[in-house]
């Protein structure tokens, strides 16, 4: 049976129309498991720069490149597959194709020959001395050549590059380990630590062996496996990668760096922090993947901040491996999946006596209701019907909701005397006694309320799950997972923690943390370490963003600046490093004179997308508020587009997407419209005006992280409107 090799190309043949992507599907499954009745298919290339070159000609039109590479002595065959493209530019494009094993690191490199004369050393020198961004940081035509490995001619570029913008630019158009290495020596960062991110010191090629044998050895090379990846003897593999183009490359192609989080064993908890796009997602599911294939027998927990993203992880990781087990509940066997809230839930429905735990949490036995509180309902209500003197700006729901759940319920509190002497530690405000009475009287209110109602507050059902979880562990029971892995965790609070940290025993590879602090859209700043987890050392960044283009980056990244931010080990985060694989138009600003206005351009701005082509789910509205949101839906309708809410309801083909700025966390489109970004919208003043003095700092940072989070929901094409005055939070962005 023949060994089929997919490539991964920025600008590649495998972005095909569905007809044709079935017909490259049934060529490579009857070449994979039928190989002899494939070769009278395949025919050589006459004239090509590499006799491994085929073409194959795989109907409507259309020809297939591939390569065939034969190990010594005989053997399976593997082909490279290179793509699929119209007749007439595969025959152009064939000849001119080649597959090389790099002579300085053994990186296998994909080639396309342009004929043209090749840089010679005369022409590096001269490319030195002239003024340019890479001799300025005392990058030398040796180090890019002779100790990093780049093409002699890509070297020459990037050594004439001006800037680290033109550099950018080149290595959008580079596939592969050279294009990530251009990126990085755009950053400034040195030859020895490109080599150590892409794993270029590990070399398996053998020089002694022949040709074909170098290839197939190089295809093991960490740092070709961006762009190399064998596929299984699957043909629902072979078609899932075929089929999901460009944008699921990340199911079979990842950095080194990437493979490396997503494969390696720690001796504890490890968190991996990363701006929006690096891939922190990616690594998690993967490693979600190959932990379960370590163990099938393992018991495994894959959350993240809410259901809806959790059903999303759901779908990508049986995407990524269909046939993986996936739990019911936790404990079971196999990989459980779901939002941290429903997976406190499920804890506690396995548990049997709970009035032990709901008195150490509640402070009495209570019965526990499946019906959740409302809760900024009910602090509303009782900050009116209840007298105290706290201070108005004090009795607030969103104080009062985070002092209830991350002082109250994470230290258990039960009584106004164990309330009046508790450490407050991460909290803004200072609370002095009497203040503390008045609070705790709003806080006995709330639960009494609760307990009337038959309902129980999510951050009580964590608390309780945390409680019952230590006390099984403290009588001997065994722990009801084996690995944690924890997606989008920086907006997990107090009492999440608590009862992750409560769900698996301490020990190698127990909590995987993915985590992006400039996307922090909720709750109050947290340290893992203050609750239980200990990280010490066991953490890396990601900075290469897959997602957005690099024009969309620095428009999303310019939003932060200025801005103090700190990771969840209390150090301070940044966004130095950050840079995008992609390159695009460059973000459009629109001034609007009026509301009706700025309604009517975002809407011929649609109809223009709609108009080239583009499909109308792959669009996307983002609004601040929901009565905007509503608002953009019936003017998009009465001005003839199609388009509906986005809400708990799954993305749909056919209507162009409309949704708030908090709905969009995780999601990506190719075309995105910021809409109403103005100074009444954002940041929101019922927000501000909400937060106590001592916290509305962190307010403000929570409403930049927002428009952060939607400005790089976008892949491609990013269009930002406002009517009257715009935001301050655009302030950094140039006009």
């Amino acid at each position: 049976m023949a060994h089929i090799v997919m490539t991964s190309q920025r600008k590649s043949g495998n972005d095909l129309d569905g007809p044709v992507k079935r017909r490259a599907i049934d060529f490579l499954d009857t070449l994979q498991n039928n190989e002899s009745a494939a070769i009278p298919l395949i025919e050589s290339v006459s004239g090509a720069r590499d006799d491994r070159v085929r073409v194959s000609r795989i109907g409507l039109g259309h020809t297939a490149i591939l390569f065939s590479v034969t190990p010594t002595g005989g053997g399976e065959a593997s082909y490279v597959y290179m793509g699929a493209w119209p007749d007439e530019a595969a025959g152009e494009l064939a000849p001119r194709a080649g597959l090389q094993v790099n002579p300085v690191n053994g990186v296998l490199d994909l080639i396309v020959h342009d004929d043209q004369p090749q840089g010679t050393a005369p022409d590096l020198a001269r490319a030195q001395t002239r003024s340019s961004y890479l001799t300025g940081l005392g990058f030398t035509t040796e180090q890019l050549t002779q100790e990093l490995g780049l093409d002699a001619t890509l070297a020459e570029r990037a050594l004439a590059a001006s800037d680290d913008h033109m550099i950018n630019t080149i290595a959008a158009d580079v596939d592969g380990w050279q294009g990530h290495a251009l990126l990085e020596l755009a950053c400034g960062v040195s030859i020895d630590d490109i080599r150590e991110k892409l794993r270029l010191t590990e070399n398996p090629v053998d020089p002694s062996l022949a040709e074909d044998d170098q290839i197939l050895q190089a295809l093991e090379h960490p740092a070709s496996q961006i762009q190399f990846n064998y596929i299984g003897d699957d043909a629902d593999e072979l078609r899932r990668v075929i089929e999901g183009g460009s944008f699921a490359a990340w199911r079979t192609f990842l950095h080194p760096e990437q493979r490396a989080y997503a494969d390696k064993h720690y001796n504890g908890a490890f968190r991996l922090s990363g701006g929006a796009g690096t891939g922190k997602t990616v690594v998690a599911l993967h490693r979600a993947r190959n932990l379960w294939r370590h163990n099938p027998d393992a018991r495994i927990v894959l959350t993240t901040f809410n259901r809806t993203l959790a059903r999303q992880l759901h779908a990508d990781l049986q995407t990524l491996e269909p046939g993986i087990t996936i739990a019911a509940k936790p404990g079971d066997i196999g990989v459980y999946i779901d939002g941290v809230d429903k997976l406190a839930s499920d804890v506690l429905v396995r548990a049997r006596e709970l009035a032990p735990v709901t008195e150490a949490v509640l402070g009495s036995a209570t019965e526990l209701s499946s019906r959740r509180t409302d809760t900024l309902k009910v602090w509303r209500e009782i900050t009116k019907s209840v007298d105290t003197d706290l201070d108005p700006r004090l009795a607030t729901p969103a104080f009062l909701d985070n002092e209830y759940t991350a002082v109250v319920l994470a230290n258990q509190v039960t009584t106004v005397a164990d309330y009046a002497k508790v450490a407050r530690a991460g909290r803004g405000v200072r609370l002095n006694r009497s203040q503390r009475i008045a609070v705790w009287k709003l806080i006995e209110a709330f639960r009494r309320r609760s307990r009337m109602d038959g309902t129980v507050s999510f951050p009580e059902v964590l608390a309780l799950a945390a409680e019952y979880l230590r006390r099984r562990s403290n009588a001997g029971e065994p722990f009801i997972a084996d690995h944690v892995i924890v997606d989008e965790a920086q907006d997990l609070h107090a009492t999440h923690w608590a009862m992750l940290r409560a769900l698996v025993a301490e020990g190698p590879d127990d909590m995987f943390i993915a985590e992006d602090s400039h996307q922090r859209i909720f709750g109050q700043p947290v340290v893992l370490g203050r609750l239980g987890v200990k990280i010490v050392g066991r953490s890396r960044r990601l900075t290469l963003n897959y997602r957005t283009t690099a024009e969309n980056l620095k428009f999303a990244v310019d939003i932060l600046s200025g801005a103090d931010y700190h990771d969840l080990e209390e150090a301070e985060e940044s966004t130095h490093g950050y840079r995008s694989a992609r390159t695009g138009p460059e973000p459009i600003l629109l001034a609007c004179t009026s509301l009706s206005d700025e309604l009517d351009q975002v809407a011929a701005r649609v109809r223009s997308w709609l108009d080239e082509g583009v499909e109308p789910s792959s669009i996307a509205i983002l609004t601040r508020g929901k009565n905007d949101r509503s608002q953009f839906v019936r003017a998009l309708g009465e001005r003839g587009i199609q388009a509906r809410v986005l809400d708990d309801n799954p993305a749909g083909p056919g209507h162009v997407q409309v949704l708030t700025m908090h709905r969009s966390k995780g999601m990506e489109f190719a075309k995105v419209i910021l809409a109403g970004v103005d100074d009444a919208h954002v940041p929101a003043k019922s927000v501000l005006n909400e937060a106590p003095e001592e916290e509305r700092a962190e307010a403000e940072l929570r409403e930049r992280s927002l428009l952060y989070v939607a400005a790089s929901r976008a892949r491609d094409q990013l269009v930002v409107t406002w009517s009257g005055r715009r935001s301050a939070l655009l302030q950094a962005v140039p006009q």
